[in-house]
């Protein structure tokens, strides 16, 4: 069986994101609003209330073990319960946040949308998009050799 480098890159990706979702915990107000976390989130988090910090280690969770995931599906970890299912799921859930992103400021007049400038939307859209397609294409790739 031949390594599946989309996957492994794929975990590598969710393992960063991870990590920079940590990162934010750390770095405060200021990283919240950077990385497109809104007001609401930077003054909850100025404010020392742990709202903020709950939210962002769950995320920071769930892109872990979907990293575990995408290893599992690369054959560098055990096989995890559901694989195939679990990875179509995931690479579901980047696909449709990454392309719902670059629309979602011109068909919503949402403040929650809004809150966020377009740069924003744009560059976490296309980094979603390109998640999803180390998924898509890893995921493939697995379901075609088992």
């Amino acid at each position: 069986m031949q390594r599946n480098y989309q996957l492994i890159i794929a975990g590598i990706l969710s393992f960063f994101a991870s990590l920079l979702h940590i990162a934010c915990i750390f770095g405060g107000p200021d990283w919240y609003l950077f990385f497109g976390a809104g007001e609401r989130m930077a003054q909850l988090s100025s404010a020392g209330d742990p709202y903020p910090t709950i939210v962002t280690i769950a995320i920071s969770s769930i892109l872990a073990v979907w990293g575990l995931y995408a290893w599992s599906g690369a054959g560098l970890i055990v096989k995890l319960p559901l694989l195939k299912t679990c990875l179509v799921l995931i690479t579901a859930v980047y696909l449709v946040r990454g392309v719902v992103g670059l629309f979602a400021p011109f068909l919503t007049s949402d403040p929650v949308v809004h809150q966020n400038s377009m740069t924003f939307w744009v560059v976490s859209s296309v980094i979603c998009c390109v998640y999803g397609m180390y998924y898509l294409l890893g995921t493939k790739k697995l379901w075609r050799e088992t």
